[in-house]
């Protein structure tokens, strides 16, 4: 076994904690702002602190509710892309956007529970794929935005 080489029961630890900590260091990224703030648009997209944390809720939800738990986006009463999925609405707020996101990772973590990496889900589009991937699917998305996140948090506190 190599240096890099983990145990299976390692390898889901550390890919749970990766998640988990990717999850909270976005929700943090809202932390301190105002509503105005959180919905401030500083580039040309509908990207926004707000609508990145509302994307990676509706992200979730399509990974661990559709592609592992074979629900559709439309039962779910999911928008159908990932564009239409930053959008913003009236009702949305910091605590509402937050709340949502948290719902989806308690369900997230409730869907893969018994689940072991190399199991076979069928959820997803373009057919089936191992539940590793989707974890690694999901902790690029959520590191991605992540860095979005930061540098629009960044920009607003500045400005």
């Amino acid at each position: 076994m190599g240096s890099f080489d983990v145990p299976l029961a390692g390898e889901r630890t550390q890919l749970d904690a990766f998640v988990e900590e990717y999850r909270g260091a976005l929700e943090a990224t809202l932390d301190g702002l105002t509503e105005e703030q959180a919905r401030r648009r500083l580039v040309p997209s509908a990207t926004t602190p707000l609508g990145l944390l509302k994307h990676v809720t509706w992200m979730q939800r399509v990974w661990f509710e559709e592609c592992v738990g074979g629900a559709t986006r439309r039962g779910l009463g999911l928008v159908q892309t990932p564009e239409a999925s930053f959008r913003l609405t009236d009702d949305d707020t910091v605590a509402t956007v937050t709340a949502a996101h948290r719902a989806a990772c308690a369900t997230a973590r409730t869907a893969v529970a018994g689940l072991m990496l190399d199991d076979v889900v069928t959820g997803h589009r373009a057919g089936p794929r191992t539940l590793r991937w989707v974890y690694l699917q999901v902790l690029r998305e959520l590191a991605h935005h992540c860095g979005h996140a930061d540098i629009l948090r960044e920009q607003v506190r500045a400005g």
